[in-house]
C-alpha cells in the first residue's frame, strides 16, 4: 500500500497534467486576440507554462523516486520535450490544430526555465519561499 501511495504522491501530479496538456491539445483553437503578435505571445506563453510545469512535476517524480539531482533535471528535460513532440504528433489528427517544431522550441524553453528555477534558484531562497519548497518536495 505504501509504494502505491509513494505512486500517486509523485507520479499522479504528472500524469494529471500529462492529461490536462493532452485535453487542450485535443481541442481546436480560435484566436484569443484579432492583433496577431498577441495572439501569438499568449498561445506561446501557455506552452510555456504548461510544458514548465510538466517539467517541474517530472523533476519532483524522479527525485521523490530516489533519482538523483542531475540526472532528474536531464531526465525531466528530456521527458519533457519528448511529450512536447507526442503532443505536436496528436495536433497533427486534431481539426483546426497544426503541428509545428516551434511550438516543441516553446515547450523546451518551459522545461528548461523551470528545470532552472527548481535547480538553482529555490535552493538559493529563503523563509517561506524554501520551506514551502520543501513540503512540495522541490528541493
Amino acid at each position: 500500500m505504501e509504494k502505491f501511495r509513494k505512486f500517486l504522491f509523485f507520479l499522479g501530479p504528472v500524469i494529471f497534467w500529462a492529461s490536462v496538456i493532452f485535453w487542450f491539445s485535443s481541442r481546436p483553437t480560435g484566436a484569443v486576440s484579432e492583433v496577431h503578435w498577441q495572439d501569438f505571445f499568449f498561445k506561446k506563453f501557455l506552452h510555456v507554462a504548461f510544458f514548465g510545469t510538466l517539467a517541474a512535476l517530472l523533476y519532483r517524480a524522479l527525485l521523490g523516486n530516489g533519482v538523483n539531482k542531475m540526472s532528474s533535471v536531464k531526465l525531466s528535460i528530456f521527458l519533457t520535450i519528448l511529450y512536447g513532440g507526442f503532443d505536436e504528433l496528436h495536433q497533427s489528427f486534431t481539426a483546426g490544430r497544426q503541428p509545428t517544431i516551434r511550438d516543441i522550441v516553446f515547450d523546451t524553453l518551459g522545461a528548461l526555465i523551470a528545470v532552472y528555477i527548481l535547480w538553482s534558484v529555490l535552493p538559493r531562497t529563503g523563509g517561506q519561499i524554501k520551506k514551502l519548497a520543501r513540503v512540495l518536495n522541490l528541493i
